[in-house]
Order: structure tokens, then sequence, then C-alpha cells
């Protein structure tokens, strides 16, 4: 009773003592396998990767080759409208109803703001507060959610209640306001006719400096911002000058619409 097992039992279980595991070799292996296919995986990306900015490099470069024939046309059509411009002033200069033509015209194309305005005027400034000394002081009222204290309903007021004082042309930062130009915020950012401006902003009115500065002064524009001067400590100011100018607006796409002739 001594013997628990089969003699035959026996001697295969001694034999499969005697023989070394595959364990450990297996593992080996599937570590191997795990680490060839991570080095494939990271070879794989990078390729990828390097093609990715090849393909960005390329966009760029032609972006910045759109945009230098852009600059290029935009030279070519400055030149043309240049010449254009001295062959109709030659054809009408010639005689008294050409003379008063070609001065309808300029005054028109200084209304839509396509040629470039000089002349006296006054100059309205106005300016982002000063930043305080002492960031915890709640004394200064803040205005509004943004970090901008001067907002784009402001300037658009002083800008309407220009015309209506009698400017002849008005430019925000050396950047036209003609038909079609709006002033607005975007997030943080001031925009003229999709240009950013930045405070402080200069806004140039070409006309009688004396009739631009009595009407302005009386109009709500200037009340208003009078008050948020005092309440919020934005700066503004006037200042009547002699010689000023403002550069053209930007050309807009000529848009053309036609009926059928069935309607």
């Amino acid at each position: 009773m001594s013997e628990h097992l089969d003699p035959g039992y026996a001697a295969a279980s001694a034999s499969r003592r005697g023989t070394p595991r595959g364990g450990k070799d297996i593992a080996m292996l599937v570590l191997g396998a795990v680490l060839v296919g991570c080095v494939f995986g990271i070879a794989l990306s990078q390729v990828f990767d390097t093609s990715g900015g090849e393909s960005r490099q390329d966009t760029l470069d032609r972006v910045r080759d759109a945009e230098s024939r852009a600059a290029e046309l935009d030279s070519t059509r400055q030149d043309l409208s240049a010449q254009v411009d001295r062959a109709r002033d030659d054809a009408l200069r010639n005689d008294d109803r050409g003379t008063a033509l070609l001065t309808d015209l300029r005054a028109l194309e200084v209304a839509a703001g396509a040629d470039s305005a000089t002349g006296p005027g006054i100059v309205v400034t106005v300016a982002e507060p000063p930043a305080p000394s002492d960031l915890s002081d709640v004394s200064v009222p803040v205005r509004g959610s943004s970090d901008s204290a001067v907002l784009d309903r402001d300037l658009q007021t002083v800008v309407n209640s220009l015309w209506v004082s009698g400017a002849e042309a008005i430019a925000v930062d050396d950047v036209r306001v003609g038909p079609g130009v709006t002033i607005r915020q975007a997030g943080g950012a001031m925009l003229v006719d999709n240009r950013p401006v930045f405070s402080p902003y200069t806004v140039t009115a070409i006309g009688s400096p004396t009739r631009l500065e009595a009407q302005f002064s009386v109009s709500d524009a200037y009340l208003r911002m009078a008050g948020l001067a005092q309440l919020y400590r934005i700066g503004f100011a006037t200042e009547a000058s002699d010689s000023l100018s403002v550069p053209p607006a930007a050309v807009r796409a000529v848009t053309t619409a036609g009926q059928d002739e069935g309607r």
C-alpha cells in the first residue's frame, strides 16, 4: 500500500520534472513581439508626421506665393488706376463743362473713400484707461465683462457724430471709414473694416475745424465719452489741425446683377 501510483505514472512524472518548462521562453517571445510592434508603430507614425509636415509646408509656401502675387496685382492695379485718372483729367479739364464734371467726380470719390483726402480738421483720441498700480484696488469700476473699457459702440458713436458734424472724410487709425465699413469687436480685438486697430484710437476727421469742434462738442457722443472718461478713466481728447490726411479705402469687389430678358 506504500505505492500510490502505478510505476509507469511515476516514471512519466519524473521525466516531466527533468524537462525544463517553456513558460519563460514563451513570455520572452511575447515581449519581443510587442517590442518589435512598438518599433514599427513609432517608425510608421514618424513617416506620417513627416509627410504631414511636408504638406503643411507646401501649403504655407502656396499661401506666401499667393500673397506676393496679390501684392503685385494690387500694385499693378494702382498704377493702371493712376493712368486712367490722368487720362480722365486730361480729357475733362479742356472745357468748363468737363471741369465742373471733374470737380463733381472728385467730390464723389472722396465721399466714397476711393481717393485719399487732405485738409484741415480735428482729431479725436480715445484710449484705454491706464493700468492700476495696485491690482487689488477696487475703487475703479470695471466696464463690461471684457478686458477692454473702450467698446466698439463708443467708436461707432464718435464716427457717426463726426459725420453729422460735417466731416468730409474719416479714418480710424489710418483705416478709412467709407460705405460698407464696420467697426466691431471680436473678443478683445477692435476691428475697423476687419483690420485690427489698437489703443489709443485716433479718429481723424477732415472738414472745417471750427464747425466740427462746435458741432461735436455738443453732440451725444461727446457727452457720452466725457462721462466715460470721468467714470472709467478712459482717455478722451479732441484737437484741431490745419493739415490732416486720410488714406483711401480698401478696394471692394465689383458685383453686378442682371435680369433675364423673359422677365
